[in-house]
């Protein structure tokens, strides 16, 4: 998509060409100075009772006089906020789905001022409008006809060309990352294998510059991960481990590494999950995908600083090969884990890379997953779960959710969560009770983590969405990337 800025006097909007024109208009009055023509259709609209300024209220006006776009959409945000300005491009861009619209240009009307982020809202509302899975779907809705938005900027905004630059870039390489991450997600199993993982990571290196290596069953059998390696023996389908590196800065200043789960089919191992929804369970490679997501709008913006992104892909099945409960396995740690449960798999996947990551010498390790149901009941799918062991880095991370409006929820990491974790036959178990679980988990990798500044992201409730709007998210590839820039020194 081309993504465009344009400053224009605000009391002349109604000159500007274009398919559609966007108002996302603030507050429970038109400002004095906005556009004549335009506020008298807006007021009449009101007065007849076909719009309210208020938040989630649309209309769109087919040929609206003195207008010179053909379109004239209103959308009201209510409060003038990041999350009100978010939510009402979204329907903004809903009216425009389906109709011929090429061009659109969107106004923020009743705003203080043009900021990064308002900028940012612009380019992913407008990347997420256009959205459609097709891959395996040829009876799907046909392509957006929206290939071009601009975002006009008011000339008596002093600041905003500059905001508007920095935002629409930040906003457009983050779409292109969520885009990424939401295709990886909705593949079936059959298609977004582990080796499929590996050949995208491959597919961004080439494209971005960047180094990637895919490592098979032998590497990692060398390497001594058998955590991992006891997840994927029950399947047929091949593990990747991959590893991903930018390097935007000295090789001297130590990498931001990222890590992801990978697996990308859950049945739960031998511990088989229940059939309903086991269908969602393609998207428990949700963490991998979103880290990718990552990569690639790092990439695109080119910060200076080195990013390191490690992916544990496989599937997790049941068969005469697969890890049994009650087995014990040694983690490339030197650790041994005994299994109480096989769907308990993903901090068997994530252990073994996070220990993998130490080599990097890492300033900090985030490592992302959709790890428990216990989350998805703690949080819903509103916030994801945040786990750290640095004050810093969770300040951070929660700093990056609200900067991106992609939020998560700083839960404990108290030691008394470990208890549950005892073993009398390794040195820690993979799954301890029911009660809180989500914590239990976090609390597992700790142990693998006591090298570094370590975050964890439980993206359970947040990584797809069930139902009639079933499909993956893409987050939390805006938090990551936010997270990954405010690393820069």
């Amino acid at each position: 998509m081309d993504f465009r800025t344009q400053s224009t006097a605000f009391d002349a909007l109604a000159a500007l060409p274009s398919d559609a024109l966007i108002l996302v208009i603030a507050g429970e009055a038109l400002p004095a100075t906005f556009d004549a023509g335009l506020s008298v259709l807006i007021n009449d609209a009101v007065k007849l009772g076909d719009f309210e300024l208020k938040a989630g209220k649309t209309l769109t006006l087919q040929r609206p006089q003195g207008v010179k776009a053909p379109r004239l959409v209103l959308a009201a945000a209510g409060k003038p906020s990041l999350k009100a300005a978010r939510a009402a491009l979204l329907h903004g861009f809903a009216q425009l789905k389906g109709r011929g619209v090429a061009h659109a240009a969107v106004a923020f009307v009743g705003f203080d001022a043009m900021t990064t982020g308002l900028a940012e809202q612009f380019a992913l509302a407008a990347g997420e409008s256009v959205y459609v899975y097709r891959h395996t779907k040829p009876s799907a809705p046909a392509a957006s006809k929206l290939v071009k938005v601009t975002l006009l900027l008011d000339k008596a905004d002093a600041g905003a060309a500059k905001a508007a630059k920095v935002g629409v870039a930040l906003g457009q390489a983050i779409a292109a990352g969520i885009e990424l991450a939401r295709e990886c997600g909705n593949l079936p199993g059959n298609y977004a294998t582990p080796t499929y993982l590996g050949e995208q990571a491959k597919a961004l290196g080439l494209s971005h510059g960047l180094k990637v290596e895919v490592m098979d069953k032998k590497a990692v059998e060398k390497l001594g991960m058998g955590s991992f390696l006891s997840v994927a023996q029950g399947s047929d389908e091949p593990l990747r481990f991959i590893v991903a590196r930018y390097d935007g800065a000295a090789k001297t200043q130590a990498p931001v590494v990222l890590v992801g789960k990978g697996i990308t089919f859950d049945s739960g191992g031998i511990s088989l999950k229940p059939g309903a929804d086991m269908d969602e369970m393609k998207f428990d490679m949700g963490g991998a995908a979103s880290v990718l997501g990552a990569l690639r709008a790092v990439a695109e913006i080119k910060p200076k600083l080195n990013l390191v992104v490690i992916i544990a892909a496989c599937e997790n099945m049941p068969s005469g090969r697969a890890l049994k409960p009650g087995d014990v396995v040694t983690s490339m740690s030197g650790q041994t884990i005994e299994i109480l449960n096989t769907d308990a798999e993903g901090r068997l996947v994530l252990c073994d890379a996070l220990t993998y990551a130490e080599r990097f010498k890492p300033s900090v390790v985030v490592d992302v997953a959709t790890l428990t149901g216990a989350c998805v009941i703690a949080l819903g799918g509103v916030r994801s779960g945040m786990y750290a062991n640095d004050d810093d880095v969770a300040a951070a991370l929660a700093a990056a959710g609200e900067a991106s409006l992609d939020l998560c929820w700083r839960m404990p990491l108290d030691d008394e969560y470990e208890e549950g974790l005892k073993s009398n036959f390794a040195d820690v178990a993979n799954v301890g009770s029911r009660a809180g679980g989500s914590i239990t988990a976090a609390k597992f990798l700790q142990r693998f983590a006591g090298k570094f500044r370590w975050g964890h992201l439980d993206i359970a409730g947040t990584a797809w969405k069930s139902g009639a709007a079933k499909g993956g998210t893409g987050r939390p590839v805006g938090l990551l990337t936010h997270f990954v820039l405010s690393q820069v020194r």
